[in-house]
């Protein structure tokens, strides 16, 4: 995060403290700032001659129209305005959609829009506005107990995947579980440094290169805003709020980038007329699925590769169960070998997601037309979980820890490749020949079991027996929901 962005981000997010006291989560805290910011924003720009593309508020609502409020009149006035903005089309509608307020304090929320109201916010770089949202979505993503952390994939984490799949700008860039926009801004922040983009070029980047999709309005929401503060999508609305698992969107991308919600089971909550809820496993049923599961991550997996073009790459976060499970797992991954190059996997360390329990992997594949010859000829994995240990406070995974990888995976040339202690080379025969196609595949020793004079750190090891712990209960929450559906 830059000098300039960092004191506005914590002025912003002191406020907050104020506001949990009325009850108002840090979830809806950001709400609120993304509407405020929203109008405050939409005022500048109609202020402005020389912005071509201005986003139009009716008048009545718009920010001036709220600064001129006070009391118990502005808290009905704002209420009116997300009530009226809601029903607009564009991404007014978007930002607006279902949106409610959230500080029944008159007071407060005249604070805040003075706090909001003493920055130029179009006088700011797009970096320097996109930064301070960031920010404030991490803050919440920190924050346990509001769940936003599983929309938060570690930007560290995302930059590295970027940096091997080189994206263009002429390219379709697809993330079907898009969050708060983290592979977006990146790919979008990769292509406008690596490449002297003209005009024509340029245009094509914000506003047709990326697509997206999220289930969840609130996060749709705060995507939208992500990507509006960095200056893309002025002319179309790159994100929809859908379930991208229901049916097939009828476009193909040239590349997908997407770390699916974790959790194994897709499931919904059906109330009774005693108006006790039960939950149900949503099983999708799909011409173009290799499977039917209710397994969420399979599901997305083989939904990724439905949505690919002929010759489209792939890089899909999936958690170790997709790696090893049987059934419908292994029909995927037999089938993936055979139709798919899947060419790198890259074990993941504990301890760089916000949602505790997570042991997961990155999966890069390469869609290819159908022979009767498997595609997969060799999968290269690199171990960057045995031995490294990382914690979100106090030892967070920086980019630097990535590099090795990088330089392993070859992005320039990835079939000139050479193994090391860390990257080893498996190949279709012996994969295949494993029980269950099983690819959670390892060969370091765990330095800890053999030493016990070389334990890791106190912080390390309890934060290790939690991950374990969540991840255990997560499997014994499958168990539950697939006994209850018997």
């Amino acid at each position: 995060m830059s000098e300039k962005s960092t004191p506005i981000v914590q002025r912003l997010w002191n406020y907050c403290t104020v506001l949990r006291d009325d009850g108002v989560s840090y979830g809806d805290y950001v709400e609120q700032l993304t509407y405020l910011l929203f109008l405050k924003m939409a005022d500048e720009q109609a202020k402005n001659t020389l912005v071509e593309h201005k986003i139009r508020i009716p008048d009545g609502y718009t920010w001036s129209d709220l600064q001129e409020k006070e009391g118990d009149e502005l808290e009905v006035h704002y209420r009116h305005t997300l009530e009226k903005l809601a029903k607009e089309r564009g991404m007014l509608g978007v930002i607006f959609r279902k949106s409610q307020n959230r500080i029944q304090d008159p007071a407060k929320l005249k604070r805040l829009v003075e706090l909001i109201n003493e920055e130029k916010w179009m006088a700011m770089d797009a970096d320097i506005k996109g930064d301070i949202y960031e920010g404030l979505l991490e803050k919440n993503a920190q924050d346990i107990k509001s769940g936003a952390g599983q929309y938060f994939t570690p930007r560290t984490l995302i930059r590295a995947m970027v940096e091997v799949m080189k994206p263009k700008a002429e390219m379709t860039i697809c993330d079907p579980a898009c969050g708060t926009g983290g592979f977006f801004l990146s790919a979008y922040d990769y292509i406008s440094k690596k490449y002297r983009l003209d005009r024509d070029q340029k245009k094509l980047l914000k506003n047709r290169t990326l697509h997206g999709m999220d289930i969840v309005d609130n996060v749709v929401r705060l995507c939208v805003m992500n990507l509006f503060l960095h200056g893309i999508g002025s002319d179309r609305v790159p994100v929809k709020c859908a379930d991208s698992l229901r049916s097939h969107p009828g476009e193909y991308y040239d590349m997908i980038l997407t770390n699916p919600p974790f959790g194994k089971k897709s499931s919904i909550t059906i109330i009774n007329g005693d108006g006790k809820g039960t939950r149900q496993a949503v099983t999708y049923e799909r011409d173009d699925f290799w499977a039917t599961t209710s397994n969420k991550q399979l599901n997305f997996l083989q939904h990724v590769r439905s949505i690919l073009k002929t010759s489209g790459r792939a890089a899909i976060v999936v958690p170790d169960n997709v790696l090893f499970e049987g059934g419908a797992g292994e029909t995927i991954r037999r089938k993936l070998l055979s139709q798919c190059d899947i060419h790198t996997l890259l074990r993941l360390p504990t301890g760089i997601f916000y949602a505790q329990g997570v042991k997961a992997n990155v999966l890069f594949f390469d869609n290819r037309p159908g022979q009767e010859k498997p595609w997969t000829e060799n999968l290269w994995i690199y171990d960057l979980r045995t031995n490294i240990h990382f914690t979100l406070k106090t030892k967070p995974m920086k980019h630097e820890d990535l590099r090795d990888f990088i330089q392993c995976y070859n992005p320039d040339n990835r079939h000139n490749r050479k193994e090391t202690d860390r990257f080893k080379c498996f190949s279709y025969d012996e994969l295949i020949q494993r029980d269950k196609v099983n690819l959670d595949i390892f060969w370091l020793k765990d330095e800890s079991l053999e030493d016990s004079d070389n334990l890791p750190d106190p912080v390390v090891l309890a934060s290790q027996i939690v991950d374990n712990l969540e991840s255990a209960l997560e499997q014994f929450r499958g168990i539950c929901e697939e006994l209850e559906g018997v």
